[in-house]
């Protein structure tokens, strides 16, 4: 493998009863890291959960990486507060800011990695100039706002085109390309082919009576149809 499949399951579809039991068991069955969508009900049409889930699921035992996508406005003000709860990593949607570059900075001087998050139709050439000052980019393969949704599959060509552009900038490997949405044994075959190494799934994980199954299905399939250096897929959904 050029790089390290990570499976990052996400709490958005986690029985929220027993929260601190189901990612425990999640963990267990070989997650890597602990995904949290936070969204405002404003920059996207949904409302989740803030800080304090994350650090009741600190308090409770959760030692694992969580990886956090804010889906909001108030980035700046928010990175702090996932800080003081215990978060790992932080990514931004990049249309719900104004200063990327102040944005990131922020960020790393809270201590945290950082990743910049793009919707389906935004251009993923937008990012090219700040690629070097990130640790993962977040292709969003349906539109943010639900869990549940298809898989879009023209989101394919955005993970090639950065891919290739990592590999340019000699940033393969430095860079974690990571998927969101619609994620399954289905469709990781094809995003894992056209790039993608992290791999956020919700219900394809916690749906399933048995984690450790899914998620190791999920990686071995990532890493059979891993991508090569030049990538050229048939696959476009038709």
């Amino acid at each position: 493998m050029s790089q390290e499949i990570v499976i990052s399951p996400s709490i958005l579809s986690a029985d929220f009863a027993r929260l601190g039991e189901d990612v425990t068991r999640v963990i267990a069955a070989g997650a890597d890291r602990i995904h949290f969508d936070v969204m405002d009900n404003n920059y996207v049409p949904n409302l989740s959960f803030g800080a304090p889930i994350c650090k009741a699921l600190r308090d409770y035992g959760i030692s694992a990486p969580i990886d956090v996508h804010l889906m909001t406005n108030e980035v700046e003000r928010l990175a702090r507060y996932f800080k003081e709860a215990g978060a790992n990593h932080i990514t931004f949607s990049y249309e719900a800011i104004t200063h990327t570059d102040r944005t990131i900075n922020l960020i790393k001087e809270l201590g945290l990695s950082v990743g910049i998050a793009i919707n389906p139709g935004t251009p993923v050439e937008l990012l090219y100039p700040v690629l070097e000052q990130l640790d993962l980019v977040l292709i969003m393969t349906v539109n943010p706002g639900f869990g549940g949704q298809k898989f879009l599959p023209y989101t394919l060509a955005k993970i090639e085109a950065l891919r290739q552009e990592l590999k340019r900038q000699n940033l393969l490997g430095k860079v974690e390309i990571q998927v969101d949405g619609g994620v399954n044994a289905d469709t990781i075959r094809v995003l894992a082919h056209a790039g993608a190494t992290n791999f956020v799934a919700g219900s394809a994980i916690f749906d399933a009576e048995d984690y450790a199954q899914v998620i190791t299905n999920l990686r071995e399939l990532a890493i059979e149809h891993e991508s090569p250096d030049y990538v050229d897929l048939s696959f476009r959904g038709e």
